[in-house]
């Protein structure tokens, strides 16, 4: 398989994205294009293009006459997000109950070999990717749709978890016994065991 060239464009957004993501940019940070710009050596355009890619992730917001910034998220919007995320989760726990996961747990093995030196961002890529292999392995398009609208939001809030988890195995641990839960079942079980990592993943900040 032939791997695509990578873009000046999607390599700064890649870049801003690590630095967002790993709280380096902190919340309300703004990025105006010309210091960006002056900064990697970069055309205005290019820089232009790049925190549209992250606004449209949701990464960043752009209001009118305003550079590009990190958008905070509240605690206040933390418990909001937990309100939708909560009962999203139940249908996929409720569903995969007996199931073991592969696509996830490959993504909690990533997580685990990650070197200590590793960027925060890595650790929030692959904690995305272990809850939304979960989801997309009950095999529902309006459910995938409905939890990748929270994506954004999810992401930007797990920045706040490297200060509740300052040591990776701790987070490695909660997520294996919340794999085997749902992998071991019943429903019930495997339902209690998803609101809890919710609760104690958000709460514990």
């Amino acid at each position: 398989m032939k791997l695509r060239p990578v873009s000046t464009v999607d390599a700064l957004a890649g870049e801003l994205r690590r630095r967002v993501l790993s709280g380096e940019i902190a919340p309300g940070t703004a990025l105006p294009e010309q210091e960006l710009s002056a900064l990697y050596g970069v055309a205005r355009p290019t820089v232009r293009e790049a925190l549209a890619l992250l606004v449209h992730e949701g990464l960043l917001r752009r209001e009118r006459n305003r550079s590009a910034y990190v958008p905070e998220v509240t605690i206040a919007d933390l418990d909001d997000l937990m309100y939708v995320r909560r009962p999203l989760e139940d249908l996929m726990a409720a569903r995969l109950a007996g199931r073991r996961v592969a696509a996830a747990d490959a993504a909690l093995a990533r997580m685990a070999a990650l070197p200590p030196e590793a960027p925060w961002a890595d650790v929030v890529a692959e904690h995305m990717a272990l809850h939304e292999q979960l989801v997309l392995a009950v095999g529902s398009p309006r459910l995938e749709r409905l939890y990748a609208v929270l994506a954004a939001e999810t992401r930007l809030g797990l920045v706040r978890l490297r200060r509740v988890y300052p040591n990776r195995e701790t987070l490695v641990g909660e997520h294996q016994a919340l794999l085997d839960a749902i992998a071991e079942g019943p429903p019930e079980a495997a339902r209690l065991a998803v609101a809890g990592h919710l609760d104690h993943t958000w709460g514990a900040d």
